[in-house]
């Protein structure tokens, strides 16, 4: 049986957030290390690896964050693979990182951070969403490249993964977070044919969670 040309290979990015953080004091944590899932956590990320276990798994990549790593390794045992790194679907950049952002107290209520929300469409208090966009791609691109005409799950973060989604359908990049649709341990599963995107497929094998929680 002949196989396929290379351009009409079938292949699966599976994009996931990472689970819950065990996040006590309720900190916008970033980059910041120390920062590793929670009980439920570790249970969301063994629900991502049973709704996965019957896919054609190649690839397992994560960002070097240890949320994201904790919460590719049981994908990765499931598949007989190791979790690969990939510095490019690392948390977002953010001013406020280390502090309490939520709506009506922390660092929000202190007029010496106001100057950093002077622009939402950049946005000016961290990393250019148009920079998340570029490096997001590439990194899903490299899977792509590696998987093939088979599937690779990449883990990131909430911010990454929803301005990907939002670069890929085109949309403007900038957002009401409130609105995400980028649920813990959920999965936006690119589709391609070759190079082609063909399909957006989003799914919550771990169940919802509320996007307005900061710190998650």
């Amino acid at each position: 049986m002949t196989e396929p040309k290379s351009e009409q290979l079938r292949t699966i990015v599976h994009v996931l957030r990472h689970g819950e953080v065990h996040n006590p004091r309720g900190i916008l944590y970033g980059r910041l290390p120390g920062f590793a899932l929670s009980v439920t956590g570790r249970a969301q990320a063994a629900a991502v690896a049973k709704a996965l276990a019957g896919h054609d798994i190649t690839h397992v990549i994560a960002s070097p964050l240890e949320r994201a790593q904790e919460t590719a390794t049981p994908i990765a045992a499931a598949h007989g693979l190791s979790v690969e790194t990939d510095e490019d679907l690392i948390e977002a950049g953010n001013t406020f990182e280390g502090l309490r952002v939520s709506v009506g107290d922390g660092a929000l209520r202190k007029p010496r951070h106001w100057w950093k929300l002077r622009d939402p469409f950049t946005p000016s208090w961290g990393e250019p969403y148009l920079q998340i966009a570029h490096r997001m791609l590439a990194a899903v691109n490299k899977a792509r490249a590696e998987a093939a005409g088979h599937e690779a799950v990449v883990v990131s973060h909430q911010l990454p993964v929803w301005t990907l989604r939002r670069f890929l359908q085109g949309q403007r990049l900038w957002h009401d977070p409130r609105q995400r649709q980028c649920s813990l341990a959920s999965l936006t599963s690119l589709v391609y044919l070759g190079d082609t995107l063909v399909d957006i497929v989003y799914s919550e094998p771990a169940g919802q969670s509320d996007p307005r929680v900061t710190g998650a």
